[in-house]
């Protein structure tokens, strides 16, 4: 049997500044106890009926959508056999409803694994921000979002923007790749997907590397971070994880932020009209966009490529404003209806 991958590494992060600077080497960061002195985590100990009434204190009627899977799928959230659908069923409802039905199946043997993802936590349970903050992301601008479920797979997938993931109850365990393994992960669909974002088609917990024969290579690269209630994770923007929720009843409270501004646009749209518009020329031409690409978009060393021109005639290549985001966007939006 091979060795597990080695663990993320843990650092201590008590103030904003110390925080930023685990950011800035993105690279993911275990910070063990960093939330345990929130309310949540000590109302959640007892289990899933405390945590469900501690939940109904901030409850105002908000809705929500459950995920649902057979006990056949094993908790694992995935496509069904033939890539045509999914093996789980998307139910609304109200959210404090679907949190106690979650609770009253805790140490039911043949129970249904169910989950409510990335549920905006002042929409659905007001007030809980203000009484379990987090000030070591203070200025970002990262709206609180609430999981909970029974145990479950989200299966191995990377998020545009960079995440904390802080564990309220239930144990969870993050296997992370580095964004460079995307070609060892065996992507599915990039525009089916069961939440948005592309996944791997690899089963972490049983891997077929007959089928799958460089996910050997993911596998060396990759690194396990095991989370208990208090515990919290700095995930990367781009760092492909795969989340193990292993208890009975789980709740993690995760907070996505961007490094750009909202209006700057999403790169996977970007990545999705280079295949588009270049992924199918011939080699020659992909490799002269590649060059294209390297100067005006990768910036090696952060180089501006329009140094050499008069600030007042940079065009696009200009220093980032609202005002020119929104241009290029017109720009974009224009060219694209000639092609509508």
């Amino acid at each position: 049997m091979k060795p597990a991958p080695p663990p993320v590494e843990e650092a201590e992060a008590g103030d904003p500044a110390a925080f930023a600077a685990i950011v800035a080497a993105a690279r993911p960061v275990v910070l063990r106890g960093a939330v345990k002195h929130w309310p949540a985590v000590g109302a959640a100990s007892p289990g899933g009926a405390a945590a469900a009434a501690y939940l109904a204190r901030f409850d105002r009627g908000a809705a929500a959508e459950a995920f649902v899977a057979p006990p056949a799928a094993a908790g694992r959230f995935f496509y069904d056999g033939a890539l045509t659908g999914f093996n789980f069923a998307r139910r609304p409802g109200a959210f404090a409803a679907i949190v106690a039905a979650i609770a009253g199946l805790e140490g039911r043997a043949d129970a249904p694994s169910i989950y409510v993802g990335a549920a905006p936590v002042p929409e659905v349970v007001p007030g809980f921000e203000r009484e379990n903050p987090l000030p070591l992301l203070a200025g970002l601008g990262a709206v609180p979002r609430i999981w909970i479920g029974t145990a479950s797979i989200v299966s191995t997938h990377f998020d545009e923007s960079d995440n904390l993931a802080c564990v309220v109850a239930g144990r969870r365990r993050f296997t992370l790749f580095p964004p460079e393994q995307v070609a060892n992960l065996y992507v599915g669909p990039l525009d089916f997907t069961m939440a948005g974002q592309p996944t791997s088609m690899v089963d972490l917990r049983a891997p077929d590397l007959e089928l799958y024969p460089r996910f050997a290579r993911a596998l060396a690269a990759a690194r396990i971070a095991e989370l208990e209630p208090g515990d919290a994770l700095y995930v990367p923007a781009l760092w492909w994880h795969n989340v193990e929720a292993s208890s009975p009843f789980n709740i993690l409270v995760n907070h996505w932020w961007r490094a750009t501004p909202d209006d700057a646009g999403s790169p996977f749209l970007a990545l999705v009209h280079a295949i588009l518009s270049v992924a199918a020329l011939p080699e020659a031409q992909r490799r002269g966009w590649r060059a294209n690409f390297d100067q005006f978009v990768f910036r090696d060393g952060d180089a501006d490529p329009a140094a050499h021109l008069p600030e007042a005639r940079r065009g696009i290549l200009a220093a980032p404003t609202p005002a020119l985001r929104r241009r290029i966007r017109q720009f974009i939006l224009a060219m694209l209806g000639r092609l509508a």
